[in-house]
């Protein structure tokens, strides 16, 4: 993640784009303590959103929270397991009431745990379907009502291009990440009309610190090297000022559309 004095300097020096509609907008991010949501909260925030964020690990999101605060850009932060959707609803409640009505929804937790065919039981399956495509329908049920007070809003669900590329050994994990799409365009077909849009962000492999731990290897970097067009690492931030584009007012007439950010690999 790049320092949160970094992101400000460097869209209040015109490097990257600002998006004034987002001052003020009260935007909520799922999964926001590390990796990828981490980099949307300090992307956000440094627009001058009104941003709060879940996570279940407290620490981190804690750790986040104080960090942003001191540059400026206070977060809110809740610990939630997104798993639990009487604890989504009541946090989501918690925001609606500490910040107002939310106008953005970035629906990115999730979890690519590795895992085999044969090792999936039914009690495995659903709590795979719960971390990483469930709680996307009920955190966007839960604020339609905002939106549709506001008089519009940006629903973002964050896919995976893993489903494209047919990676395997984690089948519920590209299982759930290819229902996403579906997801999407349901939603944006019934909220239209409400001035409501939805649409899904799709990254490729982006080199969090995760990633680098755990999986990135010698095998892994010539994989990157030969599917990717572009030359280079594809990194938490690139997600994250797509995300900005599509949360503001610049993309008010785009929806139920796919955005891939992967430097060409799918």
């Amino acid at each position: 993640m790049t320092s949160p004095a970094n992101a400000a300097d460097r869209q209040s020096a015109g490097t990257y784009a600002c998006y004034p509609s987002l001052a003020g907008r009260t935007v909520l991010i799922t999964g926001g303590a590390t990796g990828i949501g981490a980099s949307f909260v300090e992307h956000f925030a440094a627009q001058g959103a009104r941003v709060a964020f879940f996570d279940i690990d407290a620490a981190a999101g804690e750790a986040l929270a104080d960090q942003l605060g001191d540059s400026g850009h206070a977060p809110l932060f809740l610990t939630c397991d997104l798993a639990d959707i009487d604890a989504l609803r009541k946090a989501i409640a918690d925001v609606r009431s500490a910040l107002g009505p939310i106008s953005v929804l970035v629906n990115n937790a999730a979890n690519d745990k590795r895992h085999l065919i044969a090792e999936v039981t039914p009690e495995s399956f659903d709590a795979g379907i719960a971390v990483n495509l469930r709680h996307q329908f009920f955190a966007a049920q839960a604020v339609v009502d905002d939106m549709k007070q506001l008089g519009g809003g940006s629903i973002i669900n964050l896919g995976s291009i893993s489903w494209m590329l047919k990676n395997g050994n984690m089948p519920v994990y590209v299982t759930s990440k290819a229902a996403i799409a579906g997801l999407t365009r349901g939603l944006a077909r019934d909220l239209g009309p409400f001035g409501i849009r939805v649409n899904t962000l799709l990254p490729g492999w982006v080199m969090t610190e995760k990633q680098r731990r755990l999986w990135l290897d010698e095998a892994g970097k010539r994989a990157l090297k030969a599917g990717q067009c572009l030359d280079g690492e594809l990194l938490p931030e690139d997600l994250a000022r797509m995300a900005l584009f599509l949360a503001a007012d610049d993309s008010r007439m785009i929806t139920a559309q796919d955005f891939i950010v992967d430097g060409g690999w799918a």
